[in-house]
């Protein structure tokens, strides 16, 4: 009797054990009842009939995704390129995924391939290396059309690698690496043409700035030579200078003209002599005054002063004669000695 009250409690617990089902969070159960669908258990805690009712297929709900294997496909100019494609998709009904297709995976992938196929087969292999999210889009809109009867959406459709043959990838490297220096080269190019538009920019701002300082310094040259001589001018006139002073300041001035090394042949103004004489006729007065002057007793206290005034004068005027014609002298000599044994200067000699 015990041994068969524990039966009954045995079969009690399986019963009930086989009548609970537990689903998770974000999981659906189709469950069937003598083979025949009858509900989708949603998550948490639900009751079947055992042996009436079975749990068929069990469906995640959170989005998951698929990648595909690469495949060939034919552009329109006739590369053959592989296509790697990834799709993130979603269940929505766990009754149509169940019922209305065998396997949705390897019917979303070849729909995927298929309509790949079409899209690519419309572009040229640099169309298709450019415009991926053409081609995303197009494929997402086919397959959200096909797999929404299966309970199934297509939330994104991705291409993972585009993989054109090796010797087209060598070409488009060397086209990258052609357009790369060429770029380069348009850079150093422009990079040296503002160089050299600076420089000559700096250039001419010097230019102009020292050209306007040498004008500015012109200026105040001239200024103060103009002030120079108009203050020389009001000198000499305020003093009213006398043609006694002008003939001795003239003779002062004629050994200048000998003292550069390069003068190998000296003319004498011929103003020289009429200086000399003038200087001359303007002492003598005062030495035939000096002369009479030295008979007559009853001279005057000023006369006396006068005639040493003239006396003093005159041997001054006597001293610059004598320096001029020393002058006059040397120059001759130094004149003569660069003009070779001939006495005439070598360019002179060259001309006759």
């Amino acid at each position: 009797m015990e041994i068969v009250l524990i039966a009954l409690a045995a079969i009690v617990v399986l019963g009930v054990v086989s009548t609970v089902r537990i689903v998770p969070q974000a999981r659906a159960y189709n469950i069937e009842r003598f083979g025949r669908y009858l509900r989708t258990l949603q998550p948490g805690l639900n009751f079947i009939i055992p042996v009436v009712d079975r749990v068929n297929t069990k469906f995640d709900l959170r989005e998951q995704v698929f990648s595909s294997r690469p495949q060939p496909v034919i552009t329109e100019d006739n590369l053959v390129v592989n296509i790697d494609t990834v799709l993130y998709y979603q269940i929505t009904d766990p009754r149509a995924a169940a019922y209305e297709v065998a396997n949705y995976l390897q019917a979303i992938d070849q729909l995927t391939i298929t309509t790949l196929r079409n899209v690519i087969g419309g572009m040229d292999l640099e169309r298709t290396l450019t415009s991926r999210e053409e081609i995303n889009s197009r494929l997402r809109g086919v397959l959200d059309e096909a797999t929404g009867k299966w309970g199934i959406r297509v939330n994104r459709v991705e291409i993972k690698a585009i993989d054109p043959p090796p010797t087209i990838k060598e070409a488009m490297e060397k086209q990258m690496r052609a357009e790369r220096d060429k770029r380069a080269a348009i850079l150093h190019a422009e990079g040296e043409r503002q160089a050299r538009i600076l420089t000559a920019e700096g250039a001419r701002q010097q230019a102009i700035l020292e050209a306007q300082g040498q004008q500015q310094a012109a200026i105040l040259r001239a200024d103060g030579e103009a002030k120079a001589i108009e203050r020389v001018f009001q000198a000499v006139h305020a003093n009213n200078a006398d043609a006694k002073l002008l003939a001795y300041k003239y003779l002062e001035t004629l050994p200048a003209l000998a003292q550069n090394e390069g003068n190998t042949f000296w003319v004498i103004p011929g103003e020289l002599t009429q200086a000399i004489q003038t200087l001359s006729k303007a002492f003598a007065p005062s030495a035939e005054e000096e002369r009479s002057g030295s008979g007559q007793e009853d001279t005057t206290a000023e006369l006396t002063a006068g005639t040493a005034t003239s006396a003093e004068t005159l041997h001054a005027a006597d001293l610059a004669a004598d320096s001029a014609a020393e002058a006059v002298a040397e120059a001759k000599a130094e004149a003569k000695a660069a003009s070779g044994p001939s006495g005439l200067p070598s360019q002179q000699r060259g001309e006759e």
